[in-house]
């Protein structure tokens, strides 16, 4: 039994799929706030030239 714990308290294997987990996380909440900052500034692009279009 001691010997099982031990080799519990050494296993580092979920402790690094929790870490690439939130590393991972933090990507796609960076990805999506970029991506709806972007998203906004494209969609006022392409109203001005629609808009810009429509009057030539």
């Amino acid at each position: 039994m001691r010997q099982y714990i031990t080799s519990l308290l050494r296993n580092s294997r979920g402790a690094t799929a929790i870490e690439y987990g939130l590393i991972a996380a933090l990507i796609a909440v960076a990805a999506i706030a970029a991506m709806q900052g972007l998203g906004s500034s494209l969609n006022k692009t392409f109203n001005n030239a629609s808009s810009n279009m429509k009057a030539g």
